[in-house]
This record gives C-alpha cells, sequence and structure tokens, in this order.
C-alpha cells in the first residue's frame, strides 16, 4: 500500500468515525435532538473540519444518518443534512481562524433548519421567531459546547489527526 493509498484509508476512516459519533450523540440526546426547539450535542461536532477535511463528508453522512434513523420528515433529511454541510464546507474554509469556525454552522442552521421546520413539520413558529430558538441552540451546541471541545482536541491534535492535518 503506497502512501497516498494510506492517506485515502485514513480519510475514510476518520469520515466514518465521525459520522457514527455524530449518530451516537443525536440518538442518545434524541429528546432534544429534534423539534422545533432542538440542541443536538452532536452539533459541537461542527468545529472539526478545523482539524482535518474528512470531517465535512463525516458531518454530512452523520446528519443523514440521524434524520433517517430517527424518521425525520424527507424534506428534514434532505434539507436539515445539506445545512450541516454548508455550515462543515464553510468551517473547512474558516480553518485557518479557529475562533471563525463556528461561524458557519451556526449561520447555515439558523438560516435554513426554521424552513424546515415550518414546511416538513408545520411549525406554527413565525420563522423569525424560529430562527432565534434555533439559533439559540446552535450558539450553545455550537458556540459553546463545540468550542470547548474544540480547545480540548487542539491540545492533542497532533496524536488524534496525525495523519490527517487539515
Amino acid at each position: 500500500m503506497n502512501k497516498s493509498d494510506n492517506k485515502a484509508v485514513y480519510y475514510m476512516a476518520y469520515a466514518a468515525v465521525i459520522a457514527a459519533i455524530y449518530v451516537v450523540l443525536t440518538m442518545v440526546f434524541a429528546p432534544i435532538s429534534f423539534g422545533p426547539v432542538q440542541f443536538r450535542i452532536s452539533e459541537a461536532l461542527c468545529i472539526l473540519p478545523f482539524f482535518t477535511p474528512a470531517a465535512v463528508p463525516g458531518l454530512f453522512l452523520g446528519c443523514l444518518l440521524s434524520n433517517l434513523l430517527y424518521g425525520a420528515a424527507a424534506l428534514d433529511v434532505v434539507f436539515g443534512s445539506l445545512a450541516t454541510l454548508i455550515g462543515a464546507v464553510g468551517s473547512y474554509a474558516l480553518r485557518r481562524n479557529k475562533w471563525a469556525v463556528c461561524v458557519p454552522p451556526i449561520l447555515a442552521n439558523t438560516v435554513i433548519i426554521p424552513w424546515v421546520l415550518r414546511y416538513a413539520y408545520g411549525s406554527p413558529d413565525l420563522i423569525p421567531v424560529a430562527m432565534v430558538t434555533v439559533g439559540i441552540g446552535e450558539i450553545l451546541a455550537i458556540g459553546v459546547l463545540g468550542n470547548l471541545l474544540l480547545v480540548t482536541l487542539e491540545r492533542y491534535k497532533y496524536v488524534i489527526f496525525r495523519n490527517h492535518m487539515a
């Protein structure tokens, strides 16, 4: 196995592990992970593109699988997962500034998810009100928990991500 094959294997393994952790965290905390007022602990993982590009497909697949396994509406599966993908791509693009990494997923989810809640689930909340509630949940999950995770993982990045640094 040559070095490029080895790197591809690490990339797929990191993406799969990130997806699995996302799914597990979402399911363990399912009562607060879904609904008009949600706090997805798994969203803290949205800072991982700071460390590895493998986090981008890993987060997308984790969100997609979580929504499918929980039985989310089709619009939620598609657009909720796309919101996570957009946020992860944005985080990867801003990886040079560790404090900006959390901004794209917070914004993507705050803008997209209220529309999903309205059209997929018939939520009676006004879109701006839903943006506030979703935004607060995202700020807590990504801005607070995610940044705590980032600071913690940064100490061990050369151990955990040594074979696949961004």
